[in-house]
């Protein structure tokens, strides 16, 4: 039972933050997923993509119905998004988890400095 609401409170996280930024899950599902879930960092990660590719999916369809997606304003960036998925997936595999870790904090780091200084 106890998993159970870990993995529903992670969850919920992850689809709130993915509904208000258009994406993010990855921010609650990767520290989670490792620390409190106690999957390897590779696992977290990957895992993190899965669900998280999911719940775009349910965020897309959800600003599709109310309107708000430009889908020729997507367009170039999914293009770009899917090979970028190609070659950053044939790299993750030779990555070190601690490099894997140290780049996703130094994402977070970044994010919140542009967030605050510069929104």
């Amino acid at each position: 039972m106890k998993q159970r609401l870990q993995y529903l409170t992670i969850g919920a996280l992850a689809g709130a933050a993915n509904g208000f930024f258009g994406s993010g899950g990855g921010l609650f599902l990767v520290p989670l997923l490792a620390g409190w879930i106690k999957t390897t960092q590779k696992q977290a990660f990957a895992t993190s993509v899965a669900v998280v590719f999911l719940l775009s999916a349910v965020s897309t369809a959800f600003y599709l119905y109310r309107g708000t997606v430009s889908l020729s304003l997507a367009a170039p960036y999914l293009i770009g998004g899917f090979f970028g998925g190609i070659v950053s997936g044939l790299v993750f595999r030779r990555m070190s988890s601690s490099l894997l870790r140290r780049l996703f904090g130094l994402l977070l780091v970044w994010g919140g400095i542009r967030s605050v200084l510069l929104w």
